[in-house]
């Protein structure tokens, strides 16, 4: 049994007639990290507000730690929100900005300073201790407003786009950064984010939301490899995704009229006749060489390499099948290099196992 440290029930939002959140039900576990990710104005950004206090929903119940907060203030309830624009004061420097909860709640000197300085060893910025906040970097701003929450000892940091402001390069020395103090601290992590790649690097959890409701709760590899709805399928990374029809279909599997043939799918539950999309990573195709067009064995389409673009340690062919249907292939880049031209006559294979059945 995971002891939640977080329960949403039954949360929804309206703002008039517009409808930010509907009937939201989330458990976060203690210690982990979650995020909510999603397009803006998926209302991800809602639900963080609500679990901080900073917005109150018009239905439903907040619990954090065993107790009802649902209408406490932010500065009663066991949580710290880091933003992505961080309100630093200027007037401080960055010894006093992460000592300054502390002294808000009247602690003794000795234990301020003990405090400070372990969290200011922990996101590794103890040298800076005396520098004035306008002298510092964006991505030293982002530790000393991490060591301002997490200094009050919170039960769950709530980080609403922390990293948006920063170069790419930055964000990803802060998202490792995070692991590793998350994995120090053991506070629960509740991340919000637009960017599947952050998501995908630092959660145990995804959330993904859609238009106010959530779409699918998983494991980054579940959410990339199991993905239940055509927008989770499309969310995360490249996929080729087909739509057609249910031939026939029993417990045990399917037979799929797709554009680029008929396909059996290792998947029971469909309803003969029905519309399906099926979903297949370009990862899971393999190219090899084709006689004018003849498909090699029965999990092959056939095609011609319309595009082949090259991608660092991958190689990405596009393959145009005789119907139309343009079919995405990545393969490792190897010593051989490009292994197909634009032009060449080539057979896709794919393991049926790889094809994945959406809903939605």
């Amino acid at each position: 049994m995971h002891h939640n440290i977080v329960e949403l029930k039954h949360i929804s939002k309206s703002w008039g007639s517009v409808k930010a959140l509907t009937t939201v039900n989330l458990d976060v576990r203690k210690g982990e990290i979650l995020t909510l990710l999603g397009p803006s104005g998926c209302g991800k950004s809602t639900l963080m507000r609500i679990t901080a206090g900073f917005e109150t929903p018009t239905s439903g119940t907040v619990v954090i730690a065993g107790q009802d907060v649902t209408r406490m203030p932010p500065e009663k309830r066991p949580v710290n929100m880091v933003f992505q624009r961080y309100a630093l004061f200027p007037h401080l420097d960055v010894f006093d900005n992460v000592a300054f909860g502390l002294r808000l709640k009247g602690l003794p000197k000795a234990e301020i300073n003990a405090q400070v300085s372990a969290m200011l060893k922990l996101v590794q910025l103890e040298s800076l201790s005396g520098r004035w906040i306008n002298e510092i970097s964006g991505g030293e701003s982002q530790r000393v407003a991490l060591a301002r929450a997490l200094v009050n000892r919170p039960s769950v940091l709530l980080l609403d786009e922390p990293l948006a402001a920063l170069d790419l390069k930055i964000r990803h020395i802060m998202l490792e950064e995070l692991k590793r103090i998350h994995t120090e601290t053991g506070t629960t992590f509740i991340y919000v984010t637009h960017d599947q790649d952050e998501a995908m690097i630092l959660s145990d959890r995804v959330v993904l939301m859609n238009k106010g409701a959530i779409e699918q709760i998983g494991t980054p590899d579940e959410m990339y490899g199991a993905p239940k709805t055509l927008f989770c399928a499309k969310f995360f990374g490249e996929t080729n995704i087909l739509g057609g029809h249910v031939k026939s279909a029993d417990a045990r599997g399917a037979v799929l009229n797709l554009p680029i043939g008929e396909i059996e799918a290792p998947v029971g539950g469909l309803r003969s006749g029905s519309d399906v999309h099926v979903s297949l990573r370009p990862e899971a195709a393999s190219l090899r060489e084709s006689r004018a067009g003849k498909p090699n064995g029965p999990d092959a389409v056939p095609g011609i390499v319309e595009d082949v673009v090259f991608i660092g340690s991958r190689v990405v062919y596009k393959v145009r099948h005789a119907s139309g249907t343009v079919l995405k292939c990545q393969e490792p880049r190897t010593a051989a290099g490009i292994r197909f031209g634009v032009g060449s006559h080539v057979s896709l294979q794919y393991d049926p196992a790889a094809i994945v059945v959406l809903s939605g």
